[in-house]
């Protein structure tokens, strides 16, 4: 078992020839200038092989790729800037550029966003829709975690606690009237952090919105749910932590591979990823271009992923998934007691997918019931109907019903006089749910309003837990131009 790692690399290594091979047989079949493209079974072979280039890539991060935004009708620039650049993360701000004087006031006056991304498998890029949505109306940050396996191990450990320190500086550098977004994993330590800042009486977020996350990971769990929880921490540490090899500049360093996670995260839904990468032959062969290009984009984001450290991985599921130390009330920090009931200026936002399969009904409401000092009339929650966990931060779902609530909630929320936005309604935030009233008295522990995705048990498949299955959701061929894979 140790030695995974390196047969893996090995095993990589060798089908790096077989996969550029493919790549250039693909095209010389394809090339309107090959002769070979007009043979009989031309686009047979070529589509063949264009999906064995596929199937034997290696995936490198994908890059943002965001240069430009619409913001009120007004085309702006925008520039990726490393604001902080920590050993296991770095702060990335989306700076917007415009020589039109009345929209760069205006743009001025815009809420600030920290989009806290899941350190779970997959790269923040992630989230490359969420942060294009989010720049409309807001400046926005967004936390940029490293692949494990690129640090050094002389950069020292990284636990759950150095996870919540991080998140404190990264609000404490943009200021407190920061509106802070965390999608799945991060809904927990970035409730923790704000919780210690309450606790020391430091200025909080004005907003924190919370996404599809494990507040309160009993509530309708999922698959993933109890696998975390039906295996010890011991069968965790022994069964998918292993060091990074020599050809990595993070050698010997204990990480949880991304290989090993995206086995789990195939295994999830393998037929509905047998069936996408067959439709992606066909569509090779009849040359539907659109629809091939949407697989390509889905699957260079779903396949590129990155190792996390053993020990922030061990911390997750043992706080999160198996002592339930956040709601329990005994989760402590460097020594400090996490209690959400600490924060009273904050207004919270939840939001839960009705399909979500990764985090199940309820859990992510849960936050309600723990920050009990926050007033009535600044908790609000929201149910994207329709959509599944991926479809709460991407996609037609994502733009459409949860961005709108989202934004107005942040608008109606600011203490800083400002001008609303044009693309915000008149109205303020009054429902939030397509049917119930935002306005919540919630309990510590909520019955969920809805049933959980029926899930079947995942103990024969690869080792998978909720911290690592944020980007999980199945594939789906898009049915508009625009439209992300939700379930």
């Amino acid at each position: 078992m140790s030695m995974i790692y390196q047969l893996y690399e090995a095993n990589r290594a060798l089908l790096n020839p077989l996969a550029e091979f493919s790549s250039a047989s693909s095209k010389l079949y394809s090339h309107p200038l090959s002769p070979f493209t007009h043979t009989p079974l031309a686009p047979r072979v070529s589509a063949g092989l264009n999906l064995m280039h596929r199937l034997s890539k290696a995936y490198e991060k994908p890059e943002f790729n965001i240069h430009t935004v619409n913001v009120e009708g007004v085309d702006v620039a925008v520039q990726q800037q490393v604001t902080i650049d920590k050993p296991f993360c770095r702060l990335l701000r989306f700076k917007r550029f415009t020589d039109n004087l009345p929209m760069l006031k205006r743009m001025k006056e815009q809420p600030t966003v920290l989009v806290v991304a899941p350190l779970s498998g997959h790269h923040s890029t992630l989230l490359r829709e969420t942060v294009r949505e989010l720049l409309h109306d807001h400046k926005v940050y967004i936390t940029d975690w490293t692949d494990a396996r690129m640090v050094p191990v002389e950069a020292g450990a990284f636990t759950l606690d150095d996870y919540v320190v991080y998140i404190q500086d990264f609000i404490r550098h943009i200021g407190p009237e920061v509106n802070v977004i965390s999608v799945c994993q991060p809904t927990v330590p970035v409730l923790a952090a704000i919780s210690l800042m309450a606790s020391r009486g430091e200025k909080t977020p004005r907003t924190m919105t919370m996404m599809g996350g494990p507040i309160d990971a009993r509530l309708s769990p999922t698959a993933v749910n109890n696998l975390a929880m039906n295996k010890s921490l011991e069968w965790f540490e022994n069964n998918v932590i292993f060091r990074v090899p020599t050809n990595y500049p993070g050698s010997q360093r204990r990480v949880y591979p991304g290989f090993l996670q995206h086995t789990g995260f195939i295994a999830m839904n393998p037929g509905r990823h047998a069936q996408s990468h067959y439709d992606y032959y066909m569509d090779l062969m009849r040359g539907e271009d659109e629809n091939a290009d949407f697989h390509r984009s889905f699957y260079d984001e779903y396949n590129a992923v990155l190792d996390m450290p053993a020990e922030y991985y061990l911390d997750t599921i043992r706080v999160v998934f198996q002592d339930f130390s956040l709601v329990n009330g005994t989760w402590e920090v460097k020594g400090e007691l996490v209690k959400p009931q600490d924060i009273k200026t904050t207004a919270l936002l939840t939001i839960e997918g009705e399909l979500d399969d990764i985090s199940g009904a309820g859990q992510t409401r849960a936050a309600h019931g723990l920050c009990s000092g926050i007033d009535k009339k600044h908790k609000f929650h929201y149910d994207a109907v329709g959509a599944g966990h991926y479809g709460i931060f991407s996609g037609r779902r994502w733009r459409e019903k949860v961005y709108p609530q989202l934004r107005d909630f942040i608008a109606n929320n600011q203490t800083r006089s400002a001008a609303p936005s044009s693309r915000s309604r008149a109205k303020p935030v009054a429902l939030l749910g397509d049917s119930a009233p935002a306005l919540l008295d919630l309990t510590p522990v909520v019955k969920a309003p809805r049933k959980a995705p029926v899930a079947k048990a995942a103990a024969k498949t690869a080792p998978v837990t909720k911290a690592v299955a944020v980007a999980a959701s199945k594939p789906a061929r898009r049915a508009a131009p625009k439209a992300r894979p939700a379930k």
